[in-house]
């Protein structure tokens, strides 16, 4: 799948169609420079299945859970992870084999963390306000 997004809202969109066909088990690792489009993509999916939810960047958090009527959503931020054991430390195995979806920013820090069937979705900034949003999977 290869997409391109002309504004923050086409990019929420996005996110929120990918919501509609997303299951518990789900991982995503979102790849992408800053300023991307990667959390604006979490906003519009969060809010597909939870429209009361409002996201908030887990840069410094690592990871944000969000209820919603289908599974918890765990937006995970791994920028600021310096070693893998600290994945561990907040439990990171315990969530990719949990009951909800994973959104991982920057999650290709790290790729020997991440289940085979986890999907990528990279993001690039092509000026402006256009974004590309290309998906494949990991392995």
């Amino acid at each position: 799948m290869r997409e391109e997004t002309l504004s923050v809202e086409q990019t929420r969109a996005l996110g929120a169609r990918l919501a509609k066909t997303a299951a518990a088990g789900d991982i995503y690792a979102l790849e992408g420079g800053l300023g991307s489009g990667k959390t604006e993509f979490v906003r519009g999916f969060v809010k597909a299945l939870s429209p009361a939810s409002a996201v908030r960047s887990p840069t410094f958090s690592i990871v944000n859970t969000y209820k919603t009527p289908s599974f918890p959503v765990y937006h995970f931020d791994f920028y600021r992870i310096e070693e893998r054991q600290e994945l561990f430390s907040v439990g990171f195995d315990e969530y990719v084999n949990g009951d909800g979806v994973c959104l991982v920013e920057w999650g290709t820090m790290f790729p020997d963390v991440l289940p085979p069937f986890t999907k990528i979705i990279r993001f690039s900034d092509a000026g402006e306000s256009k974004r590309i949003v290309e998906a494949g999977f990991l392995f």
